[in-house]
C-alpha cells in the first residue's frame, strides 16, 4: 500500500499536473489539501478537478476567518509593510497553509506534504521553513523544482493524461490572491518600464476612472483590531470584504513595486490591496491619538522587523512571537474611530477620536483656552541643549 502525501492544491495547471507526476515518480496515494482564504468561489468543482486529476481524496478548508483573526489581523497591529508597501497578504498566507498541511497530514497518517511553488520565488521557502518547524518529520516534495517543465510542457503533459485544467491558461500573469490582497507578476510586468496594462488589475478601478465625488468611511478599532465600519459592526471576512469593494472603487490599493525576493533577485510586482491599504492608514492615525512618541518610534522599528520576517517565512520563529508580545500590549489602548477619505487612488485620513487620546486640545491650541506654559520652554531648552553645548566646548563646533 503506498504512503500518503499530502499535496496543497490551488486547482491551477502546476498542481493539477503535480497531482499524476507525484504518483508517477514517488509512488505516492495524493490527497489534495485547499486552502479558502477568500479565493475560493467553488469548492466542489476544486474537489472534483482533484480528483479527476488522480487524487485519492480532496478536502477544501474555509479558513478565512483563521486567516485574518490568526495572521491578518496580527500584522494589521503591526504595521507591517514590506519595505513600507507591500501588505504581505501571499506571505500571510502560506504559514496558515503550511499548518493546515500538517494538521492533514496527521489527520490522514501521511508521511510528506507537497506545494507548487517553484525554485525560484518566496513561497518555496515560506512553506518549506514553516513545515519544517512544525513537523521536521514531514517530508517537503515541490515538483515544480524537480520536473523542469516549461509552462508549454506542462499542458501537454496534461492533455496527454487528460488532466482537467482550468481554461484560463492563456492569460500571461501569474496571480495569487486572499482577502487581504492580490499579486500579479510575469509577462509583460517582466518590463519594469512597461505601465502595467488595464487588465492586470481585477479588484481596484483606474484612479482616472473613480467617482469624482470622494467617499468617507469611519473605522473603529477596539484594541487595535477594527471591529465596525460606518457604526455597523462586522465580522472580520464582512469588515474586510466591505472595505476592499468601497475602497476598489474608488482606485484605493494598487501597488507597483521592485521588490527584493528572499532568493536573491529583484523582481516586479503588482498588488492589489484595497482593505489593507485603508486598514493600515486608520489603524496609524488610531496610533498617533493613543501612542506616546517613543512608542511609535520604537513600534516602527519593529514593524520593518516585524514584515521582514514574514516575508521571510519565519512566521514560526521564536523571535516573530516575541515581536508579536510588544506589538500586542502596544495595541492595550488602540481603541477609536479613524475617518478615512477615498478619492482617485488615495486614501487619506481627515478624521481620528479616541477616549483614551493623549491629544489635548487645551495645550496644542494656540487661541483661546490655551494652558500651554511658554515661561516653562527657556529651561527646557537649555538642559535639552547641554549635553550638544558640552561637546562642542570640548571637542569644537562641527564642520
Amino acid at each position: 500500500m503506498a504512503e500518503k502525501l499530502i499535496l496543497a492544491y490551488s486547482g491551477g495547471l502546476d498542481t493539477s499536473v503535480a497531482v499524476r507526476w507525484i504518483k508517477e515518480r514517488y509512488d505516492y496515494d495524493v490527497i489534495t489539501l485547499t486552502a479558502d482564504l477568500g479565493n475560493v468561489d467553488d469548492p466542489e468543482s476544486i474537489r472534483k478537478r482533484a480528483i479527476d486529476s488522480g487524487a485519492v481524496g480532496a478536502h477544501v478548508a474555509d479558513v478565512r476567518d483563521e486567516f485574518l483573526s490568526d495572521f491578518a489581523y496580527p500584522a494589521l497591529k503591526a504595521n507591517a509593510l514590506y519595505q513600507g508597501i507591500y501588505p504581505l497578504a501571499t506571505a500571510l498566507g502560506r504559514p496558515l497553509i503550511a499548518r493546515l498541511m500538517v494538521e492533514a497530514a496527521r489527520r490522514e497518517g501521511a508521511s510528506a506534504v507537497a506545494h507548487g511553488c517553484t525554485g525560484k520565488g518566496n513561497d518555496q521557502v515560506r512553506l518549506d521553513v514553516s513545515v519544517g518547524a512544525l513537523a521536521p518529520d514531514l517530508k517537503v516534495v515541490a515538483p515544480a523544482r524537480e520536473w523542469g517543465m516549461t509552462r508549454e510542457e506542462e499542458i501537454a503533459y496534461a492533455k496527454r493524461y487528460a488532466i482537467p485544467v482550468p481554461s484560463t491558461l492563456a492569460k500571461p500573469y501569474s496571480t495569487d490572491d486572499n482577502l487581504w490582497g492580490r499579486s500579479i507578476e510575469a509577462g509583460v510586468l517582466e518590463d519594469p518600464w512597461t505601465e502595467p496594462p488595464a487588465d492586470v488589475f481585477e479588484w481596484t478601478k483606474s484612479p482616472t476612472e473613480a467617482p469624482d465625488e470622494p467617499r468617507y468611511v469611519e473605522i473603529r478599532f477596539d484594541a487595535g483590531v477594527p471591529v465596525a465600519v460606518d457604526g455597523e459592526e462586522l465580522s472580520p471576512v464582512a469588515l474586510v470584504g466591505h472595505l476592499s469593494t468601497v475602497a476598489g472603487e474608488h482606485g484605493v490599493g494598487r501597488v507597483d513595486h521592485i521588490e527584493d525576493r528572499l532568493v536573491g533577485i529583484k523582481s516586479r510586482e503588482i498588488y492589489e490591496a484595497p482593505a489593507a491599504t485603508v486598514l493600515i492608514a486608520a489603524h496609524r492615525a488610531i496610533e498617533g491619538m493613543v501612542l506616546t512618541k517613543d512608542q511609535i518610534r520604537f513600534k516602527d522599528v519593529i514593524a520593518r522587523e516585524y514584515a521582514q520576517l514574514v516575508y521571510d517565512g519565519l512566521w514560526f520563529s521564536r523571535l516573530r512571537e516575541d515581536l508579536q508580545a510588544f506589538v500586542e500590549s502596544s495595541q492595550r489602548f488602540v481603541t477609536g474611530t479613524a475617518r478615512v477619505k477615498l478619492h482617485k487612488g488615495q486614501a487619506t485620513v481627515v478624521g481620528r477620536q479616541s477616549d483614551l487620546s493623549l491629544y489635548a486640545t487645551e495645550l496644542a491650541t494656540y487661541g483661546t483656552g490655551d494652558l500651554f506654559d511658554q515661561s516653562a520652554s527657556p529651561g527646557f531648552i537649555h538642559l535639552w541643549g547641554l549635553p550638544i553645548r558640552t561637546q562642542v566646548q570640548v571637542q569644537g563646533s562641527p564642520e
